[in-house]
């Protein structure tokens, strides 16, 4: 290398780093792209699709799409302002190279097919890039097909259909039933267009290269026309507007559920089996995301998440499934595709085991969103208010159970945060019934139960020895992060206990350090978990303990901000190693920093 500046992006085994992916979507599908310039994640058409590009699971075998420099280079990534269109810098010694990167929509919406444009402009001197498109083969269970058409080359894989169009400029040097391979010259002011069209058990549309370039510009006005519309003016105004465009990537645009992150099985911790399948609808997720893009005005987002989660609700009943398909239906059983796994980390997972599990705290989820839905100047429809009331009944004959808990753990107990969210629940159907939005026949009864749990609580889960309240009854001084979630518990019961568990966690949990572990002892096989971090960021501002609240908040930022990522956020960080793992974009860690920001601006606006 003739120049030691130039460093390409580094893999390891065939693996990237997980906090170097960034993400394209269009409200229907979600892709990743490593700073190699290489798609190794998409699932097509639909974010619970099984993957056309899966290299990000198995180097050898997965299937991925890469533009990348010829020779060593350099490389800078930001989204356009306001937008989730990604500009990437490519720096050779001979040149630069604008790549810019959409899943095309219209000013109307998503199109009727999968339209993934990649524009390549020369800005400085010459740049030759290579081309590579391998399909997946979904765990080697079929095999991609050409078929030669008028049209050109049509990729038949199970039941899509794919064709890959170029501009004249792109040099196709092999095209096979596998893979397609080509190379493209940039000079000073030179645009190119390579685009990969898919449809599913459809006809496949081909529209002119024109149209496809013009779309990219399309989506970016219909992303910043979005971003530009939401209410929120308060402190972080740029992180909080950045993970607002994270969220909108989670929301499935066809039927307005909520998934809880667009990837599977990235493991928790490196070589670990904390491996899950995220790509469904979790009412705990679901819930605080429409919490979210209500504190930010996002009101079409929020009535069809809130609309689509009670009518699955209604659809199976009041004795809640922990997630659902996007489609409102019940999440497979987990099976294992024979793959290698992120970084040898295993078993890969499809479908997900957690739908059959009680968590308890999903009513204090369902009911706390209604609160926010209605706070937000929103109507409830008789059909929903009823499910309310018969949620709330549903909790107050429940709540004395175990469960297996916010962490969805196989070992069931009477976990505090469980509990505290029954409170919660029963605190709000009181407190909408007496406002009129649902039916006040159970009132005294909801109201009873309510002190109960509380009674249970304060006998049941606080250490005198460790002044917190413990993870779960009986637990060997063992503390839980989620209790973060619960402020509004502490502020009417017991101030001074919440207060004092909070100091417990950042002590205990935290290391003295605002990222924080889930709960105790988990440090030995996974990361700090984004989310609670943020979470006890906000609970300090509820509390009113601000002072608290911005110094978690600026060493958070500080720890995952500042990294020259895009701020795609994973579901948890290594503070030991400084590298991201868990799922991605995970929606709980980008709700979890708006909760935060909007506690603090809420802080401000009453002490004013």
């Amino acid at each position: 290398m003739k120049n030691a500046e130039y460093h390409s992006p580094v893999r390891k085994e065939g693996f990237a780093e997980l906090g170097d992916y960034a993400a394209i979507g269009e409200g229907r599908s979600v892709a990743l792209i490593a700073p190699d310039g290489s798609i190794d994640w998409w699932c097509a058409p639909n974010l619970d699709s099984p993957p056309l590009f899966d290299r990000l699971l198995d180097p050898e075998i997965g299937g991925f799409f890469q533009l990348e420099p010829e020779g060593s280079y350099k490389v800078t990534r930001q989204y356009r302002q306001d937008s989730n269109v990604l500009e990437t810098h490519f720096e050779t010694e001979t040149g630069k190279v604008l790549l810019t990167e959409s899943i095309n929509s219209t000013l109307a919406g998503r199109l009727p097919w999968s339209e993934l444009a990649r524009r390549i402009e020369g800005i400085e001197g010459e740049v030759t890039l290579n081309l590579a498109l391998r399909f997946g083969t979904r765990a080697e269970t079929r095999s991609p097909w050409m078929a030669q058409t008028k049209q050109g080359d049509v990729y038949h894989i199970a039941d899509l259909m794919a064709m890959l169009r170029t501009s004249d400029d792109v040099e196709i040097t092999s095209a096979d039933d596998e893979q397609i391979t080509g190379r493209l010259k940039t000079t000073a002011g030179s645009r190119a267009l390579v685009a990969l069209l898919v449809t599913e058990k459809e006809p496949l549309a081909v529209p002119p290269l024109s149209a496809i370039d013009n779309r990219i510009e399309t989506s970016h006005i219909a992303w910043c026309d979005w971003a530009r519309s939401l209410s929120y003016e308060g402190r972080y105004q740029k992180h909080v507007g950045r993970s607002a465009l994270a969220l909108k990537f989670l929301w499935y645009s066809p039927t307005g559920a909520l998934a809880a992150a667009a990837t599977t099985s990235l493991p928790e911790g490196i070589g670990g089996e904390k491996n899950y399948d995220y790509r469904y609808a979790w009412i705990r997720d679901a819930c605080l995301i429409i919490k979210a893009f209500a504190f930010l005005g996002a009101l079409e987002e929020c009535k069809a998440a809130f609309s689509w989660l009670s009518q699955t609700i209604l659809r199976h009943g009041v004795q809640l499934h922990a997630c659902y398909t996007l489609e409102g239906d019940m999440v497979p059983e987990e099976s294992y595709p024979p793959l290698r796994g992120y970084k040898d980390s295993t078993p890969v997972r499809i479908g997900n085991n957690a739908r059959d599990q009680t968590q308890l705290s999903m009513y204090g989820d369902m009911l706390a969103t209604a609160q926010q839905f209605v706070e937000a100047g929103h109507v409830l429809d008789l059909s929903t208010s009823r499910l309310l009331g018969e949620l709330a009944n549903c909790c107050a004959d429940r709540w004395r159970q175990k469960d297996s808990g916010i962490w969805e753990l196989p070992e069931l107990q009477h976990y505090t945060h469980s509990k505290m969210a029954c409170w919660l629940a029963l605190d709000m159907a009181v407190k909408m019934a007496e406002e009129k939005y649902i039916e006040p026949t159970w009132v005294k009864r909801w109201q009873r139960e309510r002190d109960r749990i509380r009674d249970w609580v304060e006998s049941h889960c606080w250490s005198e020895s460790k002044q917190a309240y413990l993870f779960y009854r009986g637990s060997d001084g063992g503390l839980d992060a989620s209790l973060a979630l619960v402020h509004r518990y502490g502020k009417k019961v017991n101030p001074q206990r919440m207060l004092s568990t909070y100091a417990a966690i950042r002590q205990e949990l935290g290391n003295d350090g605002a990222m924080l572990y889930r709960y105790s002892g988990v440090e030995k096989e996974e990361n700090t978990f984004v989310a609670c971090s943020f979470w006890l960021a906000e609970a300090w501002a509820e509390m009113g303990e601000i002072n608290k609240a911005e110094q978690a908040m600026e060493e958070i930022l500080d720890t995952i901000c500042d990294k020259g990522n895009v701020e795609t956020f994973n579901e948890m960080f290594d503070v030991r190693s400084n590298t991201w793992t868990g799922n991605l974009p995970q929606g709980l860690s980008h709700l979890a920093l708006i909760f935060a920001a909007q506690a603090m601006t809420n802080y401000d606006k009453h002490a004013s």
